[in-house]
């Protein structure tokens, strides 16, 4: 899972990362246009947002987002504590509010309990479609009983697709989300991870919901 940081102060920035980058993959945007210009891509299941930023603050990067229907959960975290200023936040868009200092495990759990709830698993860390279940914290997945041998970013590419089943997923947003925007490998690495997972779905008879989409991606559909 990737969660994207708005944050200018670099050194919280890399605070934070350091607090939840064993649960997440992370990515930093130093001022809120360029958090604007990351949050488009559309890969990420969380935002961990402050206020007082330069170019555009907080607020305004949440009003931007959600008034292009980008829905992607937003944490706000800010040192500004003071209820008019969590009501403004919360009217503005965002899903949850953590005030500086913040506790690591709080910070954790709060991005846990957003992420299940966009994804629709309130009770359980899990992703289920149809009768494939995959279970976030062991990182494994069954149908019928039966366990599918995922190898690493395959189980990464499966819980995405399932995520955004029925939408067009373009090979860029997989390789950003999974791989990173900074990674030395190329796109062309996800048609051999397809590829593999294919053919670990074949077993179970859920290859036929994988569908590649030429020239553009892929797509997890009826």
């Amino acid at each position: 899972m990737r969660v994207l940081i708005i944050e200018d102060d670099k050194v919280l920035a890399k605070t934070v990362e350091q607090c939840i980058g064993k649960e997440y993959d992370v990515d930093h945007a130093y001022d809120g246009e360029e958090g604007v210009l990351y949050a488009r891509q559309g890969i990420y299941d969380a935002i961990i947002l402050d206020i007082m930023m330069p170019i555009l603050d907080g607020y305004e990067v949440l009003s931007k987002l959600r008034s292009e229907k980008n829905y992607t959960p937003v944490l706000i975290l800010t040192a500004k504590d003071a209820i008019n200023d969590k009501v403004k936040g919360f009217r503005n868009g965002a899903d949850d509010y953590l005030v500086k200092p913040f506790n690591r495990e709080e910070l954790i759990v709060r991005l846990e309990a957003l992420i299940r709830r966009a994804n629709g698993n309130y009770t359980e860390n899990v992703i289920e479609y149809k009768d494939l279940i995959l279970d976030l914290n062991n990182r494994t997945a069954k149908a019928n009983g039966k366990e599918v041998l995922l190898q690493g970013k395959q189980f990464d590419m499966l819980e995405y697709l399932i995520n955004s089943k029925n939408t067009i997923i373009t090979k860029e947003q997989i390789f950003d989300k999974i791989w990173g925007f900074n990674s030395e490998t190329t796109t062309n690495v996800i048609e051999v991870y397809a590829s593999g997972l294919r053919k670990e779905l074949k077993k179970i008879g859920y290859d036929k919901y994988l569908k590649t989409i030429r020239g553009v991606g892929y797509i997890w559909s009826e």
